[in-house]
């Protein structure tokens, strides 16, 4: 079965539209998609990349232009008062979800997906405080989780070094923003590259 490996961060406004259009992808062209949860704030550290080094102008067209993209998707969007957002453990809480599911494969992804796309919602929609863990917890148990437990589960030291792992995958991998999608070792960058990723998978 193919599939595509999606590298995403929750403080990255172009990957909360990506994790809403690139499962309709997925499902047109019978691919499994892989949810990789990544640290992005560790991985612009270990590459020397500063996210936040922009011109005021840029950044208004940037906020601009997610507005437009809201439009164009339909997808709700807001800006955040906080932003950008400390995000690890709501990366963690994927993970877990990821773990705590049945053991095949597909079940794990489609719980990762589940609740990456509630707090994506949470935060890009609602302008939740997704760096809070009671936070987390209602926005899993919203979800149909055990918000509490997977919380727990978010904070032990595998699943912390599991978060770690993806992260030191996607640098090892040549991944440098978010988000990222690779079909086998084929590498796409941003949501505006999602027509290359679908024509690859029809490849």
């Amino acid at each position: 079965m193919r599939s595509v490996d999606f590298y995403f961060d929750f403080s990255s406004t172009n990957s909360y539209f990506a994790a809403f259009m690139l499962p309709e992808i997925c499902a047109r062209n019978d691919a499994r998609l892989n949810w990789m949860p990544t640290h992005f704030a560790a991985l612009f550290r270990g590459t020397g990349f500063d996210v936040m080094a922009m011109t005021a102008r840029k950044a208004r067209y940037l906020w601009r232009d997610h507005a437009r993209y809201a439009e164009l998707t339909g997808l709700p969007f807001r800006r955040p008062r906080r932003f950008p957002i400390k995000t690890a453990a709501a990366l963690r809480v994927v993970v877990a979800a990821g773990r705590a599911a049945d053991t095949d494969e597909e079940s794990r992804e489609r719980a990762k997906g589940a609740i990456s796309q509630a707090i994506m919602r949470a935060y890009w929609e609602r302008d939740e405080d997704i760096s809070n863990p009671a936070v987390i917890a209602a926005i899993a148990a919203s979800a149909g989780c055990d918000g509490d437990a997977l919380v727990s589960s978010a904070d032990s030291a595998s699943t912390r070094a599991e978060l770690t792992a993806i992260t030191d995958r996607a640098i090892a991998r040549g991944v440098f923003g978010a988000p990222t999608f690779f079909v086998g070792d084929e590498i796409f960058w941003g949501k505006d590259r999602l027509d290359f990723v679908e024509r690859w998978l029809k490849r």
